[in-house]
């Protein structure tokens, strides 16, 4: 798409609400600055004020933002944060532990939240087995991590048992 005012490519698309109708405009980079600072004008009291607001709303959004980012899933011990660097998750059950956080983010992608579509043929079987396996080697890890290495050797017979009825 090109600019509104010249023939370069537009990269900003601005939607304004004039009276009630939306009213879009695709402008080039010189053209988009123009009218940025032509339309923001002298600051009135009022703007002022906006601006505190979205500076204390921004505030608190990074407040729960960190919050956020310190919960982690019961079973696979991965964080919020680790999701969101990551872009996967680590078991089923993220999506029960952060359904508040995914919800909106799967509408917003999907544009739905319920599967519609092919499914397997076969049920999905064995998945409680990995989860089991997910969570049986993080208490592993942290049992060697603490030193326990009776509690190691307990949890890496189990995975072993389950991983021998799997095959």
């Amino acid at each position: 798409m090109k600019c509104q005012n010249c023939d370069k490519p537009a990269t900003f698309h601005i939607t304004e609400l004039t009276g009630g109708k939306p009213q879009e405009m695709h402008l080039c980079e010189d053209h988009a600055r123009q009218y940025l600072t032509e339309s923001s004008g002298e600051p009135t009291p009022a703007a002022g004020m906006a601006a505190l607001a979205q500076q204390i709303a921004i505030g608190q959004t990074a407040e729960e933002l960190a919050r956020l980012d310190q919960q982690a899933c019961p079973v696979c011990g991965i964080t919020f944060f680790e999701f969101r660097s990551q872009g996967r998750l680590g078991c089923p059950h993220d999506y029960v532990c952060f359904q508040a956080q995914l919800e909106p983010l799967i509408l917003n992608i999907h544009g739905e939240s319920e599967h519609v579509g092919k499914r397997p043929s076969r049920p999905a079987g064995g998945s409680e087995h990995r989860t089991q396996l997910i969570r049986l080697r993080r208490e592993l890890k942290e049992a060697v991590d603490e030193e326990h290495y009776e509690r190691a050797s307990q949890l890496r017979d189990e995975i072993q048992r389950i991983e021998s009825e799997e095959s």
